[in-house]
């Protein structure tokens, strides 16, 4: 019996290769290589020289964008405002959507939550390749889901799932999980690159064909991205992640690819007893238990897609006893960490070479924007002086190379959070203060063109 020919596929990318790689060549990912076996197609006999197509002409498919019509476009309420809010307005009619998470941390939670609002007035259909139909019965008990119209399947053939979805028609479909799922006719195992991408494809042609919203659940890898090649995310419309810490109640619902909403939305959840629940006030939670006097700490507000954010930003300055000070961060990034240490001691002689430098995000949130860079420095700034800042300010703005302090976007609508929360007053970049009138807000607004003017106000 001939052995079948090995290649190595980059789970990344998809790249493939005929000998394993240590770094891919591709999307220069290391240890990404997986082993899989080429699926062969039967060459035909009547196939010819001259004959470069079997298909058929699809020229009265054809349709001008002005007579395609959207009044059709159904979004399905899922009951939870947060997780409405980052698919764009509700699950859409034949979307496919990829849940992806770290274990534990709440994706078949939520899903369950979901089911018990869907099925006042839509059939659900719960596949699982996980766990058996009692374990999915004692978990929906534990978080109250009664519905009569979730119905529970226990299969891993994708074949007889997407059979199955498209004879029983129901409103909506949960697939948990993708790595369970497996074709008969693929010889790799089930998670394996190939496996997941053909099931991906064939849940993807179900849900368009038979009008259906899809949902999958996606684990993730050691690396804390979705396993299974990266196609699978081009393949499906919506890509949400969940994010935070298991051993922190807060979870952060990401989307990473919207084909019907932005992708900068955030839904915060908190893990109780008895499931998740949604978090209307993120801004509250993350401010909660500030310390009172104490230096290196400040707070600064971003925008999470349409929502302002405050947030707590932490710095701490230590002697170091090492030759090469430490340098750590969370919530924040490491590298812009740097270029704001550098602008610090260029343009405001602190010299930090001999200190070790900590900087957290209280709550386990993540601060990617520009506009963190102002509230990191005066944190920065306060934790070195030992100085204070006001508990009552708040900050945003961006740092250049040159010590200045340059203008973000939606300055209002920061300033008008920083004021329902209570904050007497705000330091500003100057560009955003010409564009406002002072007597609009009941907060102080301080105007700030450099590092040194927002320093002095400390």
């Amino acid at each position: 019996m001939a052995k079948s020919k090995l290649i190595y596929t980059c789970r990344n990318c998809g790249y493939e290769s005929t000998k394993w790689n240590g770094k891919c060549p591709s999307c220069n990912s290391w240890n990404s290589f997986d082993e899989d076996i080429p699926q062969t197609v039967p060459a035909s006999s009547s196939f010819s020289k001259t004959t470069y197509t079997s298909g058929v002409d699809l020229s009265d498919s054809i349709l001008e964008l002005e007579n395609i019509g959207t009044e059709n476009d159904i979004r399905y309420d899922t009951g939870i405002g947060e997780l409405n809010r980052v698919l764009g307005g509700g699950l859409v009619k034949g979307s496919l959507v990829l849940l992806g998470g770290e274990p534990g941390i709440g994706k078949s939670t939520i899903l369950l939550q979901i089911c018990q609002y869907l099925g006042e007035n839509h059939s659900i259909l719960y596949v699982s390749g996980e766990e058996s139909a009692r374990q999915i019965k004692m978990r929906a008990e534990r978080l109250g889901v009664d519905t009569e119209n979730l119905y529970i399947l226990t299969a891993t053939d994708a074949e007889s799932v997407a059979e199955t979805i498209a004879s029983s028609s129901p409103d909506i479909a949960i697939i948990d999980s993708i790595q369970t799922m497996s074709i008969s006719r693929v010889s790799s195992s089930p998670g394996s690159i190939t496996q997941v991408r053909e099931c991906s494809n064939l849940f993807m042609h179900t849900a368009k064909r038979q009008e259906i919203p899809i949902i999958i659940v996606g684990h993730v890898n050691k690396d804390g991205v979705i396993a299974g090649p990266k196609v699978m995310e081009h393949i499906v419309d919506a890509v949400l992640y969940f994010e935070g810490e298991r051993h922190q109640s807060y979870r952060l619902l990401r989307a990473i690819k919207n084909r019907f909403g932005s992708t900068n939305e955030i839904g915060v959840f908190e893990m109780l007893d008895k499931g998740l629940v949604e978090v209307e006030n993120p801004s509250q939670m993350l401010l909660s238990g500030r310390p009172h006097g104490v230096s290196g700490t400040c707070v600064a507000c971003i925008i999470e897609g349409t929502r302002p954010i405050l947030a707590e930003v932490q710095a701490l300055a230590a002697k170091t006893s090492y030759a090469a000070p430490r340098r750590m961060t969370t919530g924040f990034d490491f590298n812009r960490l740097n270029i704001i240490i550098a602008v610090l001691e260029k343009r405001i002689g602190i010299f930090m070479g001999s200190l070790d430098i900590y900087v957290n995000i209280v709550g386990g949130f993540r601060l990617d924007e520009p506009a963190a860079d102002l509230p990191v420095a005066m944190a920065l700034y306060s934790g070195i002086m030992d100085k204070p800042i006001d508990e009552m300010l708040i900050s945003f703005g961006e740092i250049g190379l040159g010590g200045e302090i340059r203008s973000v976007s939606q300055a209002s609508m920061r300033i008008k959070e920083a004021e329902r929360m209570g904050f007497s007053k705000i330091i500003i970049p100057k560009q955003c203060a010409v564009k406002l009138n002072p007597k609009d807000y009941d907060i102080e607004i301080i105007p700030v063109s450099t590092l040194k003017q927002a320093f002095s106000t400390i």
